[in-house]
């Protein structure tokens, strides 16, 4: 299974499709205080246009309508369904992403099974309610260097006020990948923002390989 560097955050399907027409091709859906048959009708919505551009779409928070509309993943928050009770609703072929703010939560997740994990935050985000105590790059660093150390491999996505500038510096850290949601969706052009984000990304893979 293959853990895109660029996860794009969304609250509806036009911004899906924006980023999509750009070259994004992992969408995560999240949406909060929506009753569900509104929740499924813009899941719904947003999952067609990932099927259209190929992209993959993970719902936030909701393994059960994960399920129902065969969504490619779930991504569970640190007060969602337990992981392991969630991968018994959704089968094992559905990615499972797990958020998290420290080494303990990492293991704990990876133990359960996750496919990828959301650490963060890495600056403060007006994005998310409820935020976990800033990491900043020293934390990343120091997370990724225990991970190394204890033999832990898994898809660590940097999550929270990331602009691109940070790109290159969480990569040298060893962080897979990025999720971002503002930094695109407010931009005043979020296909451009989109292609540049996915640009620095592919560059810093190529930098850390030579």
């Amino acid at each position: 299974m293959t853990i895109s560097s660029f996860h794009y955050i969304v609250t509806q399907p036009e911004q899906a499709a924006v980023a999509c027409s750009a070259g994004a091709d992992w969408i995560q859906l999240r949406l909060k205080n929506k009753p569900y048959e509104d929740w499924k009708a813009i899941a719904q919505e947003t999952q067609a246009v990932c099927q259209a551009s190929g992209a993959r779409l993970i719902i936030n928070d909701n393994p059960h309508l994960a399920g129902e509309i065969g969504a490619d993943g779930v991504h569970l928050g640190k007060e969602d369904m337990p992981l392991a009770e969630a991968r018994k609703l959704v089968g094992s072929e559905v990615i499972i992403g797990g958020t998290a703010n420290t080494l303990e939560d990492i293991v704990r997740h990876s133990q359960s099974g996750a496919d990828y994990i959301g650490l963060g935050p890495y600056r403060f985000t007006t994005t998310k309610e409820k935020l976990s105590p800033i990491l900043g790059l020293a934390g990343y660093k120091g997370i990724m260097e225990a991970l190394q150390q204890q033999g832990i491999s898994i898809p660590i996505i940097a999550i929270g006020g990331i602009t691109q500038t940070d790109v290159p510096l969480l990569r040298q850290v060893g962080v897979h990948g990025i999720a971002v949601s503002s930094a695109v969706s407010a931009a005043a052009d979020p296909a451009e923002q989109t292609r540049l984000f996915l640009t620095l990304l592919h560059a810093s893979v190529t930098d850390h390989r030579r």
